[in-house]
């Protein structure tokens, strides 16, 4: 994709952190935008900021009911071109049963399923998936196991879709980011990070990011570093890993405190 321009794009997670920001981005490059959040008060806030000819559709995409009349919401307006699923929420520390399920079904299976569902628009249209991921979808980290479950299912997803499709006219792309400084963290991971002296990105360097990667049509992007040597060695050596999170579990867990965020 040379250019952004003229390009039908659905953001899903619009109302989050990252989401505004790509919004931003992707308007800066001339892209047509529709963006969708289960929240009709934040996606109105967010709209009554944006250009008039920006189209906005309520939706739970955790819910088969909400992603048919997303999709038709696309068919009435002409179609897509790119999907960027970006919706999603985080957790750390122990999450209860039904936390685990919400994490699951809104990481992993309502991506899934919107790129099923997507998926025959976009190869009408040559058009792009990007799944949105995290540096923790490929590192298994302590107080994120449920987080880590789903990014770690969608990684794999993307992969193997990707393949699926390499021979036909719709590319299939994964963004990694690190912690990024948005409302999905709450107050004890960013006091966890600060601690440890992790890297946090601003969602402008995101968004900034993933557009890049949209109009590259690079398969794989990890933002950050040391964090992407992180991510090679824990697919090359993982007991490497282990030693260096072991070494920092017993700071780690005085940030443990329950709390489930949704951007």
């Amino acid at each position: 994709m040379k250019s952004l321009a003229g390009k039908r794009v659905l953001l899903t997670g619009a109302t989050g952190g990252i989401g505004q920001a790509v919004l931003k981005r992707l308007l800066q490059l001339q892209a047509s935008v529709v963006i969708s959040s289960r929240s009709s008060s934040k996606l109105a806030e967010l709209q009554a900021t944006a250009p008039p000819h920006i189209l906005a559709f309520t939706a739970d995409i955790t819910d088969e009911a909400g992603r048919q009349a997303l999709l038709n919401f696309c068919r009435q307006h002409g179609g897509i071109d790119v999907l960027i699923n970006n919706a999603g929420i985080s957790q750390f520390a122990e999450a209860t049963e039904q936390h685990a399920e919400t994490l699951l079904n809104t990481n992993l299976l309502a991506p899934v399923r919107l790129c099923q569902l997507f998926l025959p628009m976009l190869q009408q249209r040559s058009g792009t998936i990007l799944n949105v991921g995290s540096t923790f979808g490929s590192i298994g980290y302590p107080g994120f196991s449920g987080y880590c479950a789903g990014k770690f299912g969608l990684r794999g997803y993307t992969e193997a879709l990707s393949r699926e499709l390499s021979d036909s006219n719709v590319k299939v792309l994964y963004f990694a980011p690190r912690a990024t400084q948005t409302g999905i963290n709450p107050l004890q991971v960013e006091a966890m990070n600060k601690a440890l002296g992790q890297g946090v990105d601003s969602p402008e360097y995101v968004a900034m990011a993933l557009a890049e990667q949209l109009i590259s049509g690079k398969r794989r992007c990890y933002v950050g570093w040391p964090e992407k040597i992180f991510v090679r060695l824990n697919g090359v050596f993982p007991a490497v890993v282990d030693k260096a999170l072991g070494s920092k579990l017993k700071q780690i867990k005085q940030f443990f405190v329950t709390k489930q965020v949704e951007v």
